[in-house]
């Protein structure tokens, strides 16, 4: 089964807990704090993986997890940072954040590797909180949360040449018959259900990579037929082979379907038209094909405006093996006078950029008449609170500092929290007080 795109969860390993401790050896008087910290929580990283070629991996393997770091020990021991939860992904696999859609990365060379979510910090302990007012302080931090995000992982086939053309157009006998690739071939719409992709080497060393694409229709970009599904595997492509029935065996006009086509391509990415294209005029073994060919042609020359050159019409025969050898040296040629393409987003900007996990939400206040409390939420002050060791009880005054260097007791009093009302942070309450 061909799988070219899934949503998947992942979340980063927390760090580990700090520990609060001390030394009490023998000889050593007025021992002080001994407390360890915690270990880095691990990342999840996607890495490519040449031997994959779909994300049927993914299909019921959804959710993935890296390890947390160890918690700190006593006599000043760290813990154990966890190693990386690497997961393989096939080349040209893109990631976004299912929920905002920004892309977080583009992942297209061999063994390329792209960190989605960060593991937390391990949590300090209490040795780092020791000072001449407090020679023996009961402080020590929680791990910081790894981070968690939801993702879309999309594969779009990684070809310097992209098919398109009606179903039965031969496509795949055209890849067939240049490539080793032994796509499956049969008389009727529809025979081609995936990409299939093949190496063309030409004598003097050159190559490139030929994707057939499953056949376009009428109405693709909407969700027509198959095509919708396959779309997005020709934006990586840098050439575009056109191909266009000539023999009317399917009693359909050359020239229409022609204009069908880049009208499908057109509404998917307007920039698919900007692209090289060479029409090429398949199946000229057969009776009608000549007639046809010289018909689409004037069609094509009367519709080509002044200012620009008609499109390259070359006309073969997979068959016979009829004008193969000039279609592959003119697509060669015209790889050679063409950039690799990059993605882009919507407002045009290149897609390939790192994913930014440090951007932290505002603190937000707001009243839940169910629980009939005020509950503080908010990226910082939650993970503030999380790496809050509530077991002590210097740690919860120094996080009732940390809420009021916030900003935390002037934004309750400005939302009309009074002396007495019950304050929440995630599954905690404590009682606010003027």
């Amino acid at each position: 089964m061909f799988v070219d795109q899934v949503k998947i969860d992942v979340k980063a390993g927390n760090g580990g807990n700090g520990m609060v401790a001390f030394r009490r050896e023998k000889y050593v008087p007025n021992g002080g704090p001994a407390g360890g910290d915690g270990g880095h929580g691990g990342n999840v990283v996607f890495k490519v993986d040449t031997g994959m070629s779909t994300l049927m991996d993914f299909r019921y393997h959804r959710k993935f997890k890296a390890k947390p770091g160890g918690n700190g020990a006593n006599k000043s021991m760290t813990g154990r940072s966890a190693e990386d939860l690497i997961i393989p992904v096939p080349e040209g696999t893109t990631i976004t954040n299912s929920e905002t859609g920004a892309l977080i990365g583009d992942l297209t060379e061999k063994d390329q590797e792209l960190v989605v979510a960060r593991g937390g910090r391990g949590g300090r302990g209490n040795t780092h909180f020791a000072s001449a007012k407090n020679p023996a302080p009961e402080i020590a931090e929680n791990g910081e949360p790894g981070e968690e995000i939801p993702l879309r992982l999309e594969l779009r086939v990684l070809a310097d040449v992209g098919l398109v053309g009606f179903p039965s157009a031969g496509k795949s006998t055209l890849l067939s018959v240049i490539t080793s690739a032994k796509p499956k071939i049969a008389g009727y719409h529809f025979t081609t259900l995936v990409p299939n992709l093949g190496m063309v080497r030409l004598d003097d060393g050159r190559d490139f990579a030929v994707a057939d694409l499953p056949g376009l229709v009428e109405g693709a970009s909407e969700g027509v037929g198959l095509g919708i599904q396959f779309l997005r595997h020709v934006e990586r492509t840098r050439v575009i082979l056109h191909l266009v029935d000539m023999s009317g065996q399917e009693g359909r006009d050359p020239y229409e379907d022609y204009l069908a086509i880049n009208r499908e391509l057109a509404t998917y990415d307007e920039s698919l038209l900007d692209r090289p294209q060479i029409v090429v005029a398949t199946k000229m073994d057969l009776p009608d094909a000549q007639e046809n060919l010289a018909e689409f042609t004037a069609k094509l020359q009367e519709s080509t405006s002044a200012d620009k050159d008609a499109p390259e019409v070359l006309p073969i025969s997979s068959v016979t093996h009829q004008g193969l050898q000039p279609l592959i040296t003119k697509t060669a040629e015209l790889l050679d006078n063409t950039a690799p393409i990059p993605l882009t987003t919507d407002d045009g900007s290149n897609q390939n950029y790192e994913f930014d996990g440090d951007k932290e939400s505002e603190l937000k206040v707001s009243y839940d008449d169910e629980i009939e409390s005020w509950v503080l939420s908010g990226d910082k002050i939650e993970k503030l609170f999380k790496m809050t060791d509530t077991m002590h009880d210097q740690s919860m005054l120094r996080f009732a500092r940390q809420m009021k260097g916030m900003g935390v007791d002037d934004a309750l009093r400005k939302a009309g929290a009074k002396d007495g009302d019950t304050v929440t942070i995630l599954d905690f309450s404590f009682t606010y007080v003027e």
